[in-house]
């Protein structure tokens, strides 16, 4: 099933996800849900958070369903390392429409359990290693929008209130 994904400025975005204490059928379908979601945004991540889940769940695919090992499920995801810096533009599923550069690591080494509760482990570097920091930022209730600074996300922020005022948000 397809959820509705939340926009910036929902509580529910802005808020740290719980850890997930066991992996039920419950957590199955809502994973689930979430590739299908992904999938038809399209996007190459989701955070469990942006479908209104505040648990410490996401799902991963830069290939964006092309390559069929390409889809990266993570329950209760750490960092091991990161190190390195890159700074390329990036955007959102909930924040539609606005895209920024963005300073990320080059590398990541993340770990967490797969959806049967096996421990996985991976390394990513450019474009996954941005995924996997965005959507753990997704986990700790921060958008990329909270990484900018100065006039850029003042205009952004501005944009979206605007945006929001006029019912358009």
């Amino acid at each position: 099933m397809i959820r509705p994904i939340l926009k910036y400025g929902d509580s529910i975005l802005h808020g740290k996800a719980r850890i997930v204490d066991v992996i039920t059928p419950d957590i199955d379908r809502l994973i689930e849900d979430m590739v299908e979601t992904m999938y038809a945004a399209p996007g190459v991540g989701l955070a469990a958070t942006q479908v209104g889940v505040p648990l410490r769940i996401f799902v991963v695919d830069i290939s964006v369903g092309r390559d069929p090992n390409g889809l990266i499920t993570l329950v209760n995801p750490e960092f091991v390392e990161r190190d390195g810096v890159q700074l390329e533009e990036e955007g959102c599923l909930s924040v539609p429409g606005f895209n920024a550069t963005v300073m990320r690591p080059m590398r990541v080494i993340v770990k967490g359990l797969d959806r049967h509760g096996d421990p996985q482990q991976y390394e990513g570097s450019g474009l996954l290693a941005r995924a996997f920091q965005h959507e753990m930022d997704h986990l700790d209730g921060s958008l990329f929008v909270d990484r900018l600074r100065g006039i850029k996300r003042d205009l952004i922020v501005r944009k979206i209130q605007k945006l929001t005022r006029a019912g358009k948000w």
